[in-house]
């Protein structure tokens, strides 16, 4: 079976979240992930500490703050891509994970209405 990535994703979680550090995050199929609950949410799972998290699930969770905070700023244009779908399918698709994401990783929430103003309603 094939190891996908997000969030997220970039997910990503974003996801791509922050994905941007993994090595192997250009061989991820995050339209994929995203598309396909079951894929996706063990990531969103690991990234909240109430799941086990594969090494791609442990990379992504290491990073979604940086990528909150810095808008993926490190990341490859591809990166960046999959970050930015793994954002817009949370913030329209999974609101209820998106909220918990950003309680655990952006509690004050300085940097979630900036990404909700630009995806909201662009699923």
């Amino acid at each position: 079976m094939k190891l996908v990535l997000v969030f997220l994703l970039t997910a990503s979680v974003a996801m791509a979240l922050s994905v941007k550090e993994s090595k192997d995050s250009d061989d991820y199929d995050v339209e994929e992930i995203i598309s396909n609950r079951r894929l996706l949410l063990p990531y969103i799972k690991c990234a909240l500490d109430i799941g086990k998290c594969t090494s791609s699930g442990k990379d992504l969770k290491d990073h979604i703050r940086e990528s909150l905070e810095k808008d993926c700023a490190n990341c490859t244009p591809s990166q960046k891509k999959d970050s930015e779908l793994v954002f817009k399918h949370l913030i329209n698709k999974e609101k209820d994970y998106w909220q918990q994401l950003i309680k655990k990783y952006d509690p004050e929430r300085q940097y979630a209405p900036k990404y909700e103003k630009k995806y909201l309603g662009k699923a």
